[in-house]
């Protein structure tokens, strides 16, 4: 397949012309453009609109072509590929599952030789023309293959120093699959493969996935990282290095304004010891990707906190000393959950809903009390120490990073 010839010089500078128009409109608008595929056209500025938040730099590329919607939904966003390039070192690399690219351009920067598999080959030819253009200035070794993975790897003869996968997460209808058994390649089932010829793995994994049944399936992995972006988990990250060393949590949190970063033992957790107590001056609410690492004894300790209750995962004081990894409440009064309280504090309906260890959701609570979300107030619901639920009424105290 020629890129060049379907994607050619006038296609893309309609493109860039129409970059800012609705595809659809565009469509009904434009009925026939000589020499340029309206379909393909509007198909690029799509993606290339999604890209302008996920993918900046790509997207400000203007000869770079853009995947079908769903390639696009699975790759890495630049600030998560980013963050991946830093975890890893050496002279030569291997993406096998190459996909769009974007997690072979970040970490293979770094790299003399790099190597990308993926076995559709509509995505191998458009990984090939993208990274041309992206790398033409790099002085590395580029091997573009299609193929299988766990085929490929087997019969090669090559050794890599970092070897890099992020297997498929869809079934053959379609469907979201999360557990490393049911994905493709199984790394669990194929690990003695990849061990045999890299040093160093970095495994790609859903944020839905049970970290703890992951790690039953790969007993010597490292490092666990959870990354999140704006307080939403995007990726899991399973690291072996081949050390034997005490398994390693890191929780990052890449904010609009800074990267946070909370790391534990997971042994020091389990050893860990915490203290409750009834809601104090302040409340904690920590990032997301820390509570997926599961740090809910180690974060109350290194923070200086108590806990609400041993399944609610708040956390409270009467003083910080400093700032802390999550989101910051002050405590201004506890609420009975009742329409005319609700009416006289909000007379607008208007408060943001919270909950944690409480039996009812918070838009089952929207919904009921006729609430809408805004306003500077919160509404927490929780379970106490004693077992009994309360409903708080909270200010931020401290913003998101």
């Amino acid at each position: 397949m020629n890129l060049e010839n379907i994607y050619h010089q006038e296609l893309m500078q309609f493109v860039q012309d129409h970059l800012k128009e609705d595809p659809a409109q565009l469509l009904l608008r434009h009925k026939n453009v000589p020499g340029i595929d309206l379909k393909i056209a509007a198909q690029q500025i799509a993606m290339r609109q999604k890209a302008a938040k996920k993918l900046p730099f790509w997207a400000s590329h203007p000869s770079l072509i853009f995947p079908p919607s769903l390639s696009m939904e699975q790759c890495s966003s630049e600030l998560t590929a980013a963050y991946k390039a830093k975890l890893v070192l050496g002279q030569t690399f291997i993406d096998l599952t190459g996909g769009f690219a974007v997690d072979t351009f970040y970490i293979g920067k770094n790299f003399k030789s790099v190597s990308y598999l993926e076995r559709q080959q509509e995505l191998v030819e458009l990984a090939r023309y993208n990274l041309s253009r992206l790398l033409m200035d790099q002085e590395i070794k580029l091997s573009l293959v299609h193929g299988e993975s766990i085929q490929f790897i087997e019969e090669s003869q090559a050794n890599y120093d970092v070897l890099f996968v992020d297997p498929a997460r869809r079934g053959s209808g379609n469907q979201k699959m999360y557990q490393l058994k049911d994905l493709e390649p199984d790394v669990s089932q194929n690990w003695d493969i990849l061990k045999a010829k890299a040093k160093v793995i970095l495994i790609k994994a859903s944020p839905m996935l049970d970290i703890r049944a992951a790690l039953k399936e790969l007993p010597e992995i490292n490092e666990v990282h959870v990354v999140a972006v704006k307080n939403e988990v995007k990726e899991l990250l399973f690291l072996y290095s081949g050390k034997h060393e005490p398994l390693k949590v890191v929780a990052t949190e890449l904010g609009s304004k800074s990267v946070q970063q909370f790391s534990f033992k997971v042994e020091e957790e389990t050893n860990a010891t915490v203290n409750y107590s009834l809601p104090q001056k302040f409340l904690v609410l920590p990032y997301a990707c820390i509570l997926k690492g599961g740090a809910f004894k180690s974060f109350a300790q290194q923070f200086g906190l108590n806990k609400l209750h041993p399944h609610t995962h708040l956390y409270t004081a009467d003083e910080l000393t400093g700032p802390v990894h999550g989101r910051v409440f002050e405590v201004l009064e506890e609420l009975k959950l009742d329409k005319k309280t609700l009416k006289t504090r909000f007379p607008n309906g208007k408060v943001n809903v919270l909950t944690r260890n409480y039996p009812i959701k918070p838009d089952q609570i929207k919904k009921r009390y006729k609430l809408k979300d805004g306003g500077d107030d919160y509404l927490i619901g929780c379970t106490l120490l004693d077992g009994k639920t309360a409903v708080l009424r909270c200010r931020l105290s401290q913003e998101d990073s």
